[in-house]
């Protein structure tokens, strides 16, 4: 039984889209629309090299995992709102993820964590 997520070898994104947008914390997420509310997903990236950390979009094979699985219109109607001033609410990958009790990816250790419910 794995514990982790693990890359599937055939993946398709079908369902949600990178959007750009204005946060002091990230400028791109993945955002799932349904109607007029939307939700957008954040992933942090690292780069060894010079060892920094940003967040962006989620990992293409990811996107129609999380869309498709059962508990996510529930939690998306639970979470989603409208456009405000170009902004969608924003989760994280670890957010979602633990709320629709999927495996988690595995953790890095220089990953950062929000406290917050919203980023």
């Amino acid at each position: 039984m794995r514990y982790h997520y693990e890359k599937p070898k055939y993946f398709r994104a079908a369902y949600g889209k990178t959007y750009k947008q204005n946060n002091p914390v990230f400028h791109q997420c993945t955002l799932y629309l349904i109607n007029s509310k939307g939700l957008g997903v954040i992933q942090q990236r690292y780069n060894p090299i010079n060892k920094t950390t940003w967040w962006t979009e989620i990992d293409p094979w990811l996107v129609d995992e999380l869309y498709l699985h059962p508990k996510f219109k529930e939690f998306f109607d639970k979470r989603s709102k409208d456009c405000k001033d170009g902004c969608y609410p924003v989760v994280t990958i670890r957010q979602i993820m633990w709320a629709l009790k999927m495996k988690p990816l595995k953790r890095e250790r220089w990953e950062t964590c929000f406290d917050r419910r919203e980023v």
